[in-house]
């Protein structure tokens, strides 16, 4: 009886790491999410205007 015991305990144990590390895990990837969120927005915002228009290639003489 006593081995049961310890086996419920231990796999008790175990199911709690695992929903923390879930946890862990879950928070981390909002976080990046959050921060694609962020930087996207930020180069939605972004207009490049008032300023001298520069061409890519040289002209042809």
């Amino acid at each position: 009886m006593y081995e049961y015991e310890l086996h419920q305990i231990r796999s008790a144990e175990l199911r709690q790491q695992a929903a923390n590390e879930r946890l862990a895990r879950e928070a981390v990837r909002g976080a990046r999410a959050a921060r694609r969120e962020q930087s996207r927005q930020a180069a939605e915002g972004e207009v490049h205007t008032g300023g001298p228009r520069r061409h890519l290639f040289a002209r042809a003489s």
